[in-house]
């Protein structure tokens, strides 16, 4: 008796084991969103890592990870902190991060403390691919085309080896609405020729609020063909959502080439405003989207940060609905 009694516990002590083994391991690879606090989210992935490029009480900061969910728990890298007194020392918005030419690049836009100066700049790192923080990154200046005017939210992409830059701006001098626009650069600090644009807001999902938005521009090309995921209404409002600009005979430059369509990623009865999103191959064919939402209904631009996968139909993606918070998701 007292043999089985043994044999039994040590049976008892094993299933525990495993039982213990196992939940960490679905610990391992489930999470809720959100998963952090912020906006505007930006991640990039160089090898088998993840790096996020956010803002902090207005400086740039990088943190890194082998893992996409917990990439806001890591320790902050201060790689930007803006003097005093210039065109560019108040309101950091949207820092994006871009392994460019050899080179590490960070975009941003900033302006005095008014919001009518806000402009894009550029801070220029080191060539090392795999790690943005080997080299310190230093300031470059501005980055615009020849107009000059209110700038936003820029992003870069490269499509058959020429670079183009893209942004949110205002089309005269005062805060009515809020366009994208695109411009080939001559290099990754160099904007040439004059901006075009290539899409104002126009359709009932992107009027909702004043002034009326397009911003947040985000670049996904598969197969040649180029999709602009951006931001419409007022990021202050429940309805801020996602649009999708495509161009499918390569001439991006020709506004009469882009198509839209939305919106394509928009509220729930649990989740308001999603919008400003980035997105990563986690690994092949496994893509997610990152992007910021109000923390609560009526909640505006107190917001954090929530990721997601999506899919792709053909070669356009389909972004689904945004998901519960209350909803687990494997990673």
């Amino acid at each position: 008796m007292k043999r089985i009694l043994i044999i039994a516990l040590i049976g008892l002590l094993l299933m525990i084991t495993v039982i213990n083994i196992y939940s960490s391991e679905i610990n391992k690879y489930t999470f809720k969103n959100p998963i952090g606090d912020g906006a505007d989210p930006w991640v990039i992935k160089t090898n088998d890592r993840f790096w996020y490029c956010g803002v902090y009480e207005n400086k740039i900061f990088l943190t890194n990870s082998d893992s996409l969910p917990n990439i806001l728990k890591q320790e902050k890298y201060f790689v930007f902190i803006p003097p005093e007194d210039t065109t560019y020392s108040k309101n950091i918005w949207a820092p994006e991060l871009h392994y460019l030419k050899g080179k590490w690049y960070i975009y941003f836009a900033a302006d005095d403390g008014d919001n009518k100066n806000h402009r894009m700049f550029v801070l220029e790192g080191g060539s090392d691919p795999k790690n943005p923080i080997e080299s310190p990154f230093v300031f470059k200046g501005q980055i615009t085309d020849q107009s000059n005017k209110w700038a936003i939210d820029g992003t870069v992409f490269e499509l058959q080896n020429n670079l183009y830059f893209v942004w949110s701006g205002w089309p005269g001098d005062e805060n009515i609405e809020q366009c994208i626009y695109i411009a080939k650069m001559k290099d990754p600090l160099t904007i040439e020729g004059e901006r075009i644009e290539i899409s104002c807001p126009t359709e009932a999902w992107e009027k909702i609020g004043n002034p009326t938005v397009n911003e947040g521009p985000e670049v996904l090309v598969k197969n040649n063909i180029v999709h602009i995921i951006y931001s419409a209404s007022g990021s202050w409002t429940d309805d801020y959502c996602l649009g999708r600009l495509s161009c499918y005979n390569g001439n991006v430059l020709s506004k009469d080439s882009w198509i839209k369509y939305g919106p394509v990623f928009s509220k729930t009865d649990d989740v308001f405003g999603p919008g400003h999103a980035s997105f990563v191959e986690v690994s092949p064919n496994n893509w997610w989207i990152i992007y910021h939402a109000a923390k609560n209904k009526g909640a505006g631009w107190n917001r954090d940060v929530r990721i997601q996968p999506f899919f792709w139909n053909n070669d356009e993606p389909d972004f689904g609905v945004p998901f519960s918070p209350y909803k687990l998701l494997n990673y």
